[in-house]
């Protein structure tokens, strides 16, 4: 074959091994991650503020503002895709930059990256950035409210604020709405107080085991069903003595009669929504609710009803509003046309709604929900001025409806719901130390070896990698370094169950064989390299074996780049940019989609890694020289030898991709990945020259005389 239509072979195989990759990883499924940098961040927040580092336990940065006394506190930044990724009308989260300050109001919201339709081939992006500048000045304790054309005059201290939407781009607005407040709240409780600190699993969560069904007295005896009836004189008494007095003329002729007669309780509580719901209703409900979700149901009479005769179905209330301590909570009417069980003492004429709270609002089941229904008068004709009362009705579910929070240990959660990931990964692992514990054996039929080797590469490419996303990273030694460094817990660690099981696996398996079960078995980006170079070998590319002189010196490399980045990780200078010599991020983490300098960096050394063996792996990683350091700690020489490795034997050397075995036969286990080819090798009687020999010897003749004596 000619140089020229190697060339041309190489080129082809380069692009569909990019195309096979690219095709596999955007049909996986998306896990987001952030993409702001520090460098970044404090380009678009200048002096008086700076950024500190990313915190340990949320993906946040804290701003601070330079001041005369020192840096005091301004805030935090974070990705709202990073903490309430929220699918879009396009079903891709649309990702918005938020910053709030410590008294939990916005000090900005800016879009990163969005693919919704009506913006991307409609009505162009300018309306959306202009949709979101409206958030600046609000504070997370007042309930937004999405109005098209709204020209309400910002309150500060106002219990509601309105944010004029976009027309034609009512869904998308309102999801865009929910991730930033979802986001907002996320952070104001984690790291701000609100909320009494409380998030994820240290909020109680409502059980499901209870199939009692209760009276209607019974329901208001606990509270789970609470009523609130107030006459026109009773709301004329709220307004008395203010600007508001005696201007509802219908209250002044009718006293007694009922301005709203309200119901409200939690019907995502199994037992209360069974014994006020139809069979069929709450079979229509159901599907509305996922883990976490809470439903409100709201029965309402009289004049002032809830959520009134104006409403559009879908949206939110303006007639009932909820906080939570002190945290303003938006409920979306889930429009379901539901039937109570008969016979309730409700009135007949009552209308019912159902609101749903998404479980990304952090509302927490086990503190009271304090509901407010605001009634507004208006004094004049041109500019009229509005007199605002709230009737308060708080909501608390009994304790027996509810499973007690986990202490604040919110990584009880995430354990939890990965068990079955676990349960693979830790079959997959003993598996693979059961395998590697009994080297010659598994080593023994070189066919059954090479399967088997496949198979689990496949496994850590498809399961560990893109499924459970599992890459191991010098980032997690950067992030241990300056948690420690900082005087922070370690803690924060646990809320990543896999990495923490494999963490654990790696570091049993540096001690018994080195790094070479991690940088040859268990690295996704290693293994997609390794299967690259096979894809190779199957088309006859050549292969390009650097000269042992060269390969000692580029092996140095990655030490040089370990140094750096700890370095970078114990100052705070340049870490998020060094680390970026890591592929991992972009290749597995984001699955290739990122901006276009990184995607190709990442291409480029799979590319490379089709000539020259798993060149990252070998000359650059700095997690590999990590582990080969640590490596050198380990109990055992487990690579077979006999005596004549080296002296005169050199087929092994010649055989090792990694070229870790010296010409006097001595293994380099600081540079071997446990591809076991030497074993293979040393095990079988057709290539390795000594066991050849041997058997060559066994089958000699002897020589003997006719008298039958040996000469």
């Amino acid at each position: 074959m000619t140089i020229a239509a190697r060339c041309r072979r190489a080129a082809a195989l380069i692009l569909c091994l990019a195309a096979g990759v690219l095709a596999l990883l955007l049909g996986a499924s998306p896990v987001h991650a952030g993409v702001m940098t520090q460098a970044e961040l404090a380009r678009r927040f200048p002096a008086p503020l700076t950024v500190g580092e990313r915190d340990a336990e949320l993906p946040i940065w804290p701003l601070f503002r330079e001041g005369g006394s020192g840096s005091e506190l301004a805030g935090y930044v974070f990705e709202s895709g990073d903490l309430a990724p929220i699918p879009g009308f396009s079903g891709v989260p649309v990702n918005l930059l938020v910053a709030i300050d410590p008294a939990g109001r916005f000090i900005g919201v800016e879009v990163l990256s969005q693919h919704e339709p009506v913006f991307q081939y409609g009505l162009g992006e300018a309306p959306l950035f202009e949709f979101v500048k409206q958030y600046q000045g609000v504070s997370l304790k007042q309930n937004i409210r999405i109005e098209t054309n709204s020209r309400q005059a910002r309150q500060p201290d106002a219990g509601r604020v309105s944010i004029d939407g976009i027309s034609r781009a009512t869904v998308s607005v309102r999801i865009i709405n929910e991730s930033v407040l979802a986001a907002a709240l996320l952070v104001s409780r984690r790291k701000l107080g609100f909320g009494a600190g409380k998030g994820g699993s240290s909020i109680a969560r409502v059980r499901t085991d209870r199939p009692e069904t209760l009276s209607f007295q019974r329901l208001l005896d606990d509270g789970v069903l609470r009523h609130l009836r107030v006459t026109n004189a009773q709301m004329e008494k709220l307004y008395a003595g203010s600007d508001g007095a005696r201007l509802d003329e219908e209250a002044l002729r009718q006293p007694d009669a009922i301005f709203i007669d309200l119901y409200l309780a939690c019907v995502s509580v199994p037992a209360v929504a069974r014994s006020l719901l139809s069979a069929a209703s709450l079979a229509k409900l159901a599907p509305w609710l996922e883990q976490g979700d809470q439903a409100i149901l709201v029965i309402s009479s009289g004049r002032h009803r809830v959520p009134g005769d104006d409403f559009t179905r879908g949206g939110i209330p303006e007639r009932l509003l909820l906080r939570q301590h002190q945290l303003a909570i938006d409920m979306r009417d889930l429009d379901l046309d539901l039937k109570l069980v008969p016979g309730l003492g409700v009135p007949a004429d009552a209308s019912l709604a159902v609101f749903r709270i998404p479980a990304e609002a952090g509302l927490d089941p086990g503190a009271a929900f304090d509901f407010t229904v605001p009634v507004t008068r208006s004094k004049g004709q041109f500019y009229p001025e509005r007199i605002a009362r709230e009737l308060p009705v708080s909501y608390q579910i009994p304790s027996r409806f509810l499973i007690a929070a986990a202490g604040g240990a919110s990584w009880h959660d995430a354990w939890q719901a990965r068990r079955l990931d676990l349960l693979i990964l830790v079959c997959g692992l003993v598996v693979l130390a059961l395998a590697l514990s009994r080297p010659r054996k598994l080593s023994g039929n070189a066919r059954r070896f090479q399967w088997f080797r496949g198979a689990y590469l496949l496994f850590t490419i498809g399961f560990i990698g893109y499924h459970a996303q599992a890459q191991l990273s010098i980032v997690n030694l950067t992030g241990v370094i300056q948690a420690l460094a900082s005087g922070r817990s370690l803690a924060f660690l646990l809320h990543d169950p896999l990495t923490v099981a494999l963490w654990g696996f790696v570091v049993v398996s540096l001690l018994l064989w080195g790094r070479g079960t991690f940088c040859g078995w268990l690295c996704p980006f290693g293994a997609l390299q390794e299967c690259a170079g096979k894809l190779a070998r199957l088309c006859s590319l050549p292969q390009w074996k650097v000269s042992r002189a060269m390969d000692a010196r580029l092996k140095r490399l990655k030490y040089v780049a370990l140094a750096l980045i700890l370095a970078s990780a114990l100052t705070g200078v340049a870490v998020d940019t060094l680390v970026e010599l890591e592929p991992f991020k972009t290749a597995i983490t984001l699955n290739f989609v990122r901006a276009w300098p990184y995607a190709a960096y990442a291409l480029a050394l799979l590319a490379i890694s089709v000539f020259i063996h798993k060149f990252f792996c070998r000359y650059l990683c700095p997690l590999g020289a990590a582990l080969a350091l640590l490596g050198r700690f380990r109990l055992l020489d487990w690579i077979p030898r006999r005596s004549e490795c080296g002296r005169p034997c050199q087929t092994c050397r010649h055989r090792c991709d990694y070229q870790a075995i010296a010409p006097d036969g001595k293994v380099a286990y600081d540079e071997c990945f446990q591809c076991m080819d030497c074993v293979v090798i040393h095990e079988s009687a057709q290539r390795c020259a000594p066991r050849l020999l041997e058997i060559k010897r066994a089958r000699t003749i002897p020589i003997v005389s006719d008298t039958g004596a040996a000469p």
